[in-house]
């Protein structure tokens, strides 16, 4: 590669640039953006197709966004195929634009991964989590995300993972050394119930929120379930959508019909969602499968209470600021949202004692740092 000063980049596996529909997104935005203002000259190669979470149709021609050059890339815009076919496509577009530096995120987007090797290319991989043991997939998808696995474990010049749970697997299981570089998340403004008290009729404190995809693996129904059983006046604000899974979402409206305190949002992006953050009594997490949330860092960032099960890579990121229930158990969830909601002064000290930590532990500027001397081959 060349200088630190010069490096070319190129980034594969989010679904588009800009977009907050998962983390993988929202962690290629803010390395890529934060690199270009660096001056490393960073490219995004985007999906095509419509918008999984909006359905609105999205730019197909390329452009430059905060200083990145953003690719579009031909994608076969079905269920199971459209990572499929973008990771390939963006890989043939990244080899032929000859970047310093591949760098793939997400396990099944590195199964073409060493076609860049064998063009020459230096390539990184991020493990954003173990994608395979996630419910929403059958067989056949799991099969391929478990290749895309071993390609990066393989094959990667180097390999970044999200906890140190995620470390140790790697180690036990190909015997490859990664390296751990966390998410990051800024520091975030309160705001007032605005939109969302004209919205929805939420108020400040009036609710608990679960806020990310509507997928089994994140266990949204947990919650559901043990909510319902609560003696509480509060709401239960679920705000996200679906991805592949439209027919787990309407399983879990199902489950919620006769509680008229859960209330189903939907995707939120922008003015709302940071409302919600700021505004939410609690943030709870019930997932039995995760890489490093950052939904979870944002509501710590926001300065609230948060509640998770006890997996790892959420119990690790709280390292004490915040509560953890036994993962799938919904009872002990029960319990601790109980506690939770019993004590306001508990949940005040535990949000205050989040949003310290997050200030001094997951730094967007350190994690760039970090990545870009991992490209230079400077980590150790």
């Amino acid at each position: 590669m060349g200088s630190v000063d010069e490096v070319r980049i190129a980034m594969i596996g989010h679904k588009r640039y800009g977009s907050r529909e998962g983390g993988v997104e929202v962690v290629v935005t803010e390395l890529a953006r934060r690199m270009a203002a660096l001056g490393h000259e960073v490219t995004c190669y985007d999906r095509s197709g419509s918008d999984v979470m909006t359905g609105d149709a999205v730019q197909t021609i390329e452009r430059v966004v905060d200083g990145v050059r953003v690719v579009p890339v031909r994608t076969i815009d079905k269920k199971g195929l459209a990572a499929l076919s973008s990771s390939y496509f963006a890989t043939l577009a990244a080899i032929k634009d000859r970047p310093d530096v591949i760098h793939y995120h997400a396990e099944g987007p590195c199964v073409p991964l060493p076609l860049a090797k064998l063009a020459g290319v230096n390539t990184v991989a991020t493990i954003h989590g173990l994608d395979w043991q996630r419910a929403k997939w059958g067989r056949l998808a799991s099969a391929y995300i478990k290749m895309g696995e071993r390609a990066a474990a393989t094959k990667a010049d180097a390999l970044i993972v999200l906890s140190e749970a995620n470390r140790a697997y790697f180690r036990q299981t190909y015997g490859r050394e990664a390296v751990f570089i966390p998410n990051g998340v800024d520091d975030k403004a309160a705001r007032a119930a605005d939109s969302i008290k004209a919205r929805w009729g939420l108020d400040k404190g009036s609710y608990l929120l679960y806020l990310g995809r509507l997928v089994p693996e994140k266990r949204p129904e947990l919650l559901i379930e043990a909510f319902k059983k609560l003696e509480t006046n509060k709401r239960l604000v679920i705000a996200g959508g679906g991805s592949d899974t439209s027919e787990f979402e309407k399983k879990l409206h199902v489950l919620a019909e006769g509680d008229i305190r859960i209330l189903f949002t939907g995707f939120v992006s922008e003015e709302p969602l940071e409302e919600l953050y700021s505004n939410a009594y609690a943030y709870v997490l019930p997932s039995d499968v995760e890489g490093m949330p950052m939904s979870l860092l944002e509501a710590m960032a926001h300065g609230r209470c948060c509640v998770t099960s006890d997996v790892p890579e959420c119990a690790d990121v709280l390292a004490g600021a915040g509560l953890t229930f036994k993962k799938g158990d919904a009872a002990d969830l029960r319990r601790v949202l109980q506690d939770a909601l019993g004590d306001s002064a508990m949940a005040s000290r535990l949000g205050i004692a989040a949003r310290e930590r997050v200030n001094t532990t997951y730094d967007w500027g350190s994690v760039v740092k970090r990545t870009l001397a991992l490209y230079e081959g400077e980590a150790r």
